[in-house]
């Protein structure tokens, strides 16, 4: 797969996680053009193209960014920060897949834009489901807008 086929970006630290966030996803057939990235510097360089992800095309982004929050080097809500003030990567949906339920991670992420919080359920089948449906929904029925033209109407 290209890096400028791109579909679903998540961001995971946990191994564990990331492997049943993809095998949910394959159930409804969303992992072919999915990119795994562990921790949010290396997430930031992939949306902007940079470090090892120099040569990929910086206007071929994600459809869907599955963010853990907590994570080394750059945690989640800075990743989504600086997701949501860049223009080119702000109309991106980001669904924030976490453990943490504590009601000030949830606010923040809210502030900072995020598009679905989910905390991750603790018994397989229901995670399974959980990032199923949510991938279903994404990529396949909700409607992003279209890129807004910059000429004169």
């Amino acid at each position: 797969m290209s890096l400028d086929e791109i579909e679903i970006l998540l961001v995971e630290d946990n191994p564990t996680d990331a492997e049943l966030t993809m095998r949910a996803l394959k159930r409804k057939n969303l992992i072919n053009k999915l990119v795994w990235v562990k921790d949010g510097a290396e997430a930031l360089d992939f949306l902007f193209a940079k470090g090892k992800y120099s040569d990929r095309n910086m206007n071929d982004l994600p459809k869907l960014i599955l963010l853990d929050l907590r994570m080394p080097k750059v945690d989640g809500l800075e990743v989504l920060h600086e997701i949501k003030a860049d223009d080119r990567t702000k109309r991106i949906p980001v669904v924030v897949l976490t453990s943490s339920k504590e009601d000030r991670d949830i606010v923040e992420s809210y502030k900072l834009g995020v598009n679905s919080y989910v905390s991750k359920p603790v018994e397989f089948d229901e995670f399974i489901d959980a990032v199923s449906t949510m991938g279903f929904y994404w990529i396949l029925i909700n409607k992003p807008p279209s890129e807004v033209s910059h000429g004169t109407d």
